[in-house]
């Protein structure tokens, strides 16, 4: 009786759990997310690479090799326990050394662990190859975002800022309904050709970050002032999907990577089209701009790069991020607020080879103009950033 009414509570203890999450944590109406995880996953993901494919071989051995060495000993041990056991009437052995085997337990697990390494080997060392590569990308993680610039092959010239795509609503609220991609999307997705080998290289404007596609069996560390490099060559069309996977600060979590595979005449498309986008938002810094175009150009400069860390309102993140609000360097004179956007200033990256001058003007201008403040230099124009670069 005492059994069945436990039994009771822990069902209605469940049930009323059940009921508190929402449906999409329990995988009921989320479907596998295209190049990312699946729904209840247990394996690698599919591995489109020839080296991802050498790890995920390389995955299997290693098991298949552990599980025969843990019946082998196992096995052993149990018959030995069962079969000589005092209650049979077996005594046990007085013996010292056998130099059999003692042999024999040196050169199996020799043989054994060389027998692991070469194939492992030759894969890292693969892994390293990052010669003749057709297409180079510079990849550098800042918290809490990438940015990619397209050095050598067809697309040269290319950069861009890759943010979280995920609307803050889905983030913050529980109740919301998140889509299939939560978290692992993206408003700007690398792109490469298909059958193009691509050399990756990771530095960090911050600490350090990690740029990491699972399908690619790709994982390199960006680390500050250093450079280092990896490589893939994608064999098949699709979007892949990859995270920071080096605890980076705050919002480690929301720096997601995306990479688009596709054919090579959907490459021109994508480079063409690219080019001209970042052609048409190029801007002329000895432009004068009114103090209304300012601000509206600075709220979303200051939407996508600031509010992470400063917050919407202003008010930053005590102890971690300064406020912007009441800040005296930003109702201060303005050559030092350019000065320290520029160049950057402790946890806070250089923003000089990030945003234009015009950027850096139109976010400036409206820090000095929102919330609570009141600059007496309450607008900054492009040559003001021009000038402070030289």
């Amino acid at each position: 009786m005492i059994i069945a009414k436990r039994l009771h509570s822990l069902l209605l203890g469940a049930s009323l759990l059940t009921a508190s999450v929402p449906s999409w944590a329990w995988g009921d109406k989320v479907v596998d997310s295209q190049g990312g995880p699946a729904v209840l996953q247990t394996n690698f993901q599919p591995p489109v690479t020839q080296i991802a494919e050498q790890i995920y071989d390389l995955h299997h051995l290693m098991l298949i090799i552990c599980l025969v060495i843990f019946i082998a000993v196992f096995g052993v041990m149990f018959y030995s326990i069962l079969k000589h056991r005092k209650s049979l009437g077996h005594k046990s052995a007085s013996f010292h050394e056998s130099t059999t085997v003692e042999i024999a337990w040196t050169v199996v697990p020799f043989l054994i662990v060389i027998g692991m390494a070469l194939p492992a080997t030759k894969t890292v060392v693969a892994m390293k190859d990052t010669s003749n590569a057709d297409l180079t990308i510079k990849v550098t993680g800042m918290q809490w975002k990438w940015g990619y610039d397209y050095l050598k092959g067809e697309g040269e010239g290319i950069s861009f800022l890759s943010n979280l795509a995920t609307p803050r609503e889905q983030i913050v609220d529980a109740s919301l309904k998140k889509n299939d991609n939560y978290l692992i999307e993206v408003d700007n997705p690398v792109v490469v050709p298909v059958n193009k080998k691509v050399r990756i290289v990771t530095t960090a404007n911050d600490v350090i970050h990690s740029w990491t596609v699972p399908a690619f069996g790709v994982k390199q560390d960006a680390i500050p002032g250093f450079v280092r490099d990896t490589w893939f060559k994608a064999e098949k069309i699709g979007t892949y999907r990859g995270q920071c996977v080096e605890l980076c600060g705050k919002d480690h979590a929301f720096m997601p990577i995306v990479v688009n595979v596709v054919s090579e005449a959907d490459y021109k498309t994508w480079v063409d089209g690219k080019k001209k986008e970042m052609a048409a938002k190029a801007d002329d810094p000895t432009k004068v701009w009114t103090i209304d175009e300012l601000k509206q150009r600075g709220e979303k400069v200051y939407t996508s790069n600031c509010v992470v860390c400063h917050q919407a309102n202003g008010k930053g993140v005590p102890g971690a991020f300064p406020a912007l609000d009441g800040d005296p360097v930003v109702n201060g004179p303005k050559a030092a607020q350019i000065n320290t956007v520029l160049n950057g200033k402790n946890a806070m990256p250089a923003w000089k080879s990030v945003l234009n001058d015009t950027e850096i003007a139109a976010v400036i201008t409206y820090t000095r103009n929102s919330w609570s403040n009141k600059a007496q230099e309450n607008i900054v124009q492009p040559a003001d950033v021009l000038a402070a670069r030289k």
